[in-house]
């Protein structure tokens, strides 16, 4: 990989090329908050159009991220934390955000997979043999429903994927200095709790590595940008803005893409 995934959280994004093997490229992209058009709360890249922002900010916003990515299109998705995967097989010519999808595949090119978040992690997957890439969208209830090693399957069933040639790279997102769960023991599998850094506290950047790799994927292959999102002000972070006031805060994105001929 060549580029600069582990920027500082203070640039307006962090970006990083894999290179496939006929040569072609896959291009990643964590977006911090900065950098955008939206007044607060949304100050200032949210990407978020269903939290309340004004659309035409976010429209701006989103057109933002595909200047900086390099890409025409992004296909997002309207998030439930659940298990639906949508695989893109048709090109796209202009944005398009699907409703009820928690991650997103697909072989073709030009096309951003952009995953919102606000604490909850992006997971980008791309396979260098067979030139396809996922973007899965993967919070606490994401992680107990195993998302990732869905669509690792997915990738595999569809597109022919061996996991172990994946590269995989864990955006910012909560930290385990952050992730206090006081009801895990009703929330999080027993086999969670190994993960614990201290009390109520779980390390959900090993737990989604542990996943990866019991699904093939090689542990070199694993990247963490390792910023904590409710620690740093240069993200939007819910609990963080939970425990400020209402918890209304934008989305940051997380981006993967092929590039075109």
């Amino acid at each position: 990989m060549t580029g600069n995934m582990h920027g500082a959280a203070h640039q307006k994004t962090a970006t990083g090329d894999f290179l496939a093997l006929s040569g072609a490229r896959c291009r990643c992209g964590m977006f911090s908050r900065h950098g955008g058009v939206s007044n607060e709360p949304y100050a200032s890249l949210n990407v978020g159009i269903h939290v309340g922002d004004q659309p035409e900010a976010v429209f701006t916003n989103r057109q933002l991220v595909r200047e900086t990515m390099g890409i025409p299109a992004l296909l997002s998705a309207r998030q439930v934390h659940g298990q639906g995967v949508y695989c893109l097989t048709e090109p796209l010519g202009e944005d398009l955000e699907v409703d009820g999808f928690d991650a997103l595949v697909t072989n073709l090119p030009d096309v951003g997979l952009t995953i919102q978040q606000a604490d909850c992690q992006a997971v980008l997957l791309f396979d260098p043999r067979c030139e396809v890439i996922a973007a899965v969208h993967c919070g606490w209830r994401g992680s107990v429903l195993r998302i990732v090693p869905q669509v690792v399957e997915v990738m595999a069933r569809g597109y022919g994927t061996i996991a172990a040639d994946l590269q995989a790279v864990i955006s910012p997102s909560l930290g385990p200095c952050c992730a206090e769960f006081v009801n895990f023991r009703s929330e999080l599998p027993p086999g969670f709790h190994e993960f614990m850094v201290r009390d109520k506290y779980f390390d959900f950047w090993r737990i989604t590595q542990a996943q990866l790799m019991a699904a093939g994927v090689a542990e070199a292959h694993i990247q963490t940008a390792g910023h904590c999102t409710c620690c740093s002000d240069d993200y939007f972070s819910y609990r963080r803005a939970t425990r400020q006031g209402g918890g209304q805060t934008g989305r940051n994105c997380s981006v993967i893409a092929l590039a075109g001929n």
